[in-house]
């Protein structure tokens, strides 16, 4: 059976002057509120582009995880960061991952496979696969 996520949004007004809310069903965090200044203008508060970028970070690092776990490497931890570059009147251009793993025994190449094999294979990056340029930097932590 299919696990199903849910998020509810009201918009209220024009895009420009307007304003909404938005909720997770779960009740994770409380009821934020979202506007357009917030998404194109980078003022104070969140954006979909802000949640996008925390579902692709969390999704990408469990799929790491398992990725490095499945071939013998289990990580101690892996510190994910998401980017993703909106362009108004043109949309989400690009996802850029970055991923700072400490795991021990493992070289710099084996990670960047199975860091690549992530980006491709995590469901959010399927999601976006071939909307937008997914991009990753994958770095395997010194001290492994």
């Amino acid at each position: 059976m299919a696990a199903i996520s849910r998020a509810d949004a009201v918009w209220e007004g024009d895009l420009m002057s307007g304003r909404g809310r938005v909720k997770v069903a779960s009740g994770t965090f409380p009821e934020f509120p979202v506007t357009w200044a917030n998404r194109a203008e980078r003022q104070h508060g969140t954006s979909p582009e802000e949640l996008i970028a925390a579902a692709h970070a969390a999704c990408y690092s469990m799929a790491l995880s398992n990725g490095l776990s499945q071939a013998g490497h289990k990580p101690e931890r892996l510190n994910t960061t998401a980017e993703v570059e909106f362009v108004p009147g043109t949309g989400i251009t690009a996802i850029t991952i970055s991923v700072k793993g400490h795991v021990h025994g493992i070289d710099e190449a084996e990670f960047r496979k199975l860091a690549e094999a992530a980006k491709d294979g995590c469901p959010v990056s399927k999601a976006l696969n071939g909307n937008v340029e997914l991009k990753l930097k994958a770095e395997l932590d010194p001290v492994h």
